[in-house]
């Protein structure tokens, strides 16, 4: 290692580190961090959604690789594409910032080696299975032994408490050893709630969130989006502690549903007359902005098909295409997501072309007690039919969507995660996901079937037909004692 730079200044003081070698300037958390970081063993990050805690950890760990001897540092995360994608992608890039690391380290898809010792200075991505028992999970961190170690978990929130057992016994034997843990405050099973809860004592805790009102707040986390939160779901919604305060709610978070399980779904098909008397629904969802998809998934009992997909679509345009997806597939109802009035300009437009679409808003009241809101009771309509054997369309989006949705507890009643979060989760919006969930909003009969070519009589009951039972129709305004045609052909029946 070349001699001639401030390794001892850097070594004690890793904010000049920060602003010498890469040019940037830490908030003042992140200077609290780095100016603790030589003094505490164990440090534990409790962070909100996005102030910029995996960016302190890169610039630890490169202050660890380069101003001590021969180090060892170990880092994992909550799944190996989390610290693929997060942490060993800021490596590279705080890396790719400053000449001398980049002529000193090499950066490979899993190890961080000096180029003069490669065997013995390092940083490794270790990641750990969440379906092996303990004891494989407890050596996810073993075998370490140096004078110099860190061991780095990221993403601690829902990362049992085993996975750093190995770290703590490695401490014992070296002359400067440190464990950094940094997460969410998803789940009170967790590593960073047994840390800054139940082991407070022995952990050195920095709380950041994004609560507006708090002077100290992380200024990476926008303030009009913190109070767009608290205003749209509360402060006790326990999304809004997560990721907007930084607090443990009083339930963790959990999958709506394993990925094993939608690939068995992915992977069923029926046959017509398996599902043939079922009605057949359509769910409709209208795109918010042009980042976001319109879709129309068409389900019939036990065999969901294909999903229509359009982008930039009006009104006009998107009441067309539904239009003629319902006549040509004779649909018993059709569900248009409504929230926010969206789909406003579909409904009316449907209506116009005399077809009589249900508008439904997500955040509205369940009609199942045991469900927070609309879409939550929706959501578990989706993952109570795959349990019940419901067939799926292979389709990537809706698999990443289903398997990355969580739930917790707010009192009594079960809640799914804002669909904002989810979206930044994903990437994209789960607009495939939301079509789907939308063929759930209410229980559907099926209409009587006619021949081509049969008159309906004056006192035929499909005159009459709705798809909603008179109770939910009378809740969700449809006009039950209005006559009901989905399908207006002249008075003809099918």
């Amino acid at each position: 290692m070349t001699a001639s730079y401030k390794f001892a200044q850097w070594r004690n003081d890793p904010v000049s580190f920060v602003k010498e070698i890469f040019g940037a300037t830490p908030d003042p958390w992140q200077s609290d961090v780095l100016k603790i970081f030589p003094h505490k063993q164990r440090i534990a990050l409790r962070a909100s959604k996005g102030p910029g805690k995996t960016c302190v950890l890169a610039w630890l760990c490169w202050n660890f690789l380069l101003t001590r001897p021969h180090p060892k540092i170990a880092a994992t995360s909550i799944t190996a594409d989390n610290l693929a994608d997060g942490l060993w992608t800021e490596m590279a890039y705080w890396m790719n910032k400053s000449p001398l690391l980049k002529e000193m380290f090499v950066h490979t898809k899993t190890r961080i080696f000096a180029k003069d010792h490669p065997e013995t200075w390092w940083m490794s991505a270790r990641p750990w299975s969440k379906s092996a028992d303990s004891d494989s999970q407890g050596n996810t961190l073993a075998g370490l032994h140096a004078d110099f170690i860190v061991f780095i978990i990221d993403e601690s929130g829902s990362i049992p408490p085993v996975i750093g057992a190995a770290a703590e016994a490695a401490l014992s034997s070296c002359k400067e050893g440190h464990i950094i843990q940094a997460g969410n405050t998803t789940s009170r099973d967790g590593m960073l709630y047994q840390a800054t809860v139940e082991n407070a004592a022995m952990w050195h805790t920095i709380s950041v969130n994004g609560d507006p009102d708090n002077p100290n707040r992380s200024p990476r986390v926008s303030t009009e989006w913190a109070r767009q939160q608290i205003a749209m779901y509360g402060r006790d919604n326990p999304y809004v502690m997560v990721n907007v305060f930084s607090e443990f709610p009083s339930a963790g978070f959990n999958s709506i549903i394993g990925q094993e399980e939608v690939e068995a779904a992915m992977h069923r098909n029926y046959t017509e007359g398996e599902y043939g008397n079922a009605p057949r629904i359509l769910g409709v969802d209208v795109a918010f902005s042009g980042d976001d998809s319109s879709v129309i998934f068409p389900r019939q009992g036990l065999q969901a098909f294909l999903p229509q997909q359009y982008r930039n679509i009006n009104g006009t345009t998107g009441a067309d295409i539904t239009a003629r997806k319902w006549k040509e597939w004779e649909a018993d109802a059709c569900f248009v997501d409504n929230t926010g009035g969206f789909g406003s300009s579909w409904v009316d437009n449907l209506q116009r072309l005399g077809f009589a679409p249900i508008g439904v808003h997500f955040n509205e009241k369940s009609s199942n007690v045991r469900y927070a809101n609309k879409r939550t009771e929706m959501l578990f309509g989706v993952v109570d039919w795959i349990r019940g054997g419901g067939a799926l369309p292979y389709n990537q989006e809706l698999m990443a969507a289903l398997t990355k949705t969580t739930y917790s507890q707010k009192g009594d009643k079960v809640i799914i995660e804002p669909k904002e979060l989810l979206k930044q989760k994903l990437g994209y919006s789960p607009d495939h996901l939301d079509a789907l969930a939308l063929s759930f909003a209410h229980p559907v009969h099926r209409a009587p079937r006619y021949r081509d070519g049969w008159e309906l009589p004056a006192a035929d009951p499909y005159r009459n037909y709705h798809p909603l039972s008179p109770e939910v129709a009378r809740q969700v305004g449809t006009g039950r004692n209005q006559p009901y045609n989905p399908y207006y052909r002249n008075g003809r029946g099918m």
